[in-house]
Parts: C-alpha cells; sequence; structure tokens
C-alpha cells in the first residue's frame, strides 16, 4: 500500500495538467484554469515528497 498513494497522486496530477491544458484551449476563465493548475501541482508535489524516504528510516 505504501508505494499505491504516491503513484495515484501522480496520476491524478497528470489528468489535473491535462483538465488544465483543455480548460485553457476552451477559452475558460483564468480563475478555473489557475485552481484546476495549483491542484495538479499540489497533487505532483504530494506524490513526489510521498516517495523521498525519511530520515532515519
Amino acid at each position: 500500500m505504501g508505494a499505491v498513494l504516491p503513484v495515484l497522486l501522480l496520476v491524478l496530477a497528470g489528468v489535473l495538467v491535462g483538465g488544465v491544458l483543455s480548460l485553457h484551449r476552451q477559452g475558460a476563465p483564468r480563475g478555473a484554469v489557475l485552481v484546476t493548475a495549483l491542484l495538479a501541482v499540489l497533487a505532483t508535489v504530494g506524490g513526489v515528497l510521498w516517495l523521498i524516504p525519511e530520515a532515519g528510516s
């Protein structure tokens, strides 16, 4: 289970990045694009940080 959650976060980040591109191409309001982009960044950072081993483990 330890490796599943970061992978799911990174998959979610990929889907959100696709959503950002799609929203931008469709001319969505800037706020919607920015919120979706922020969520993509947070999911990416969370997935990567989860994979970094803890010090002392």
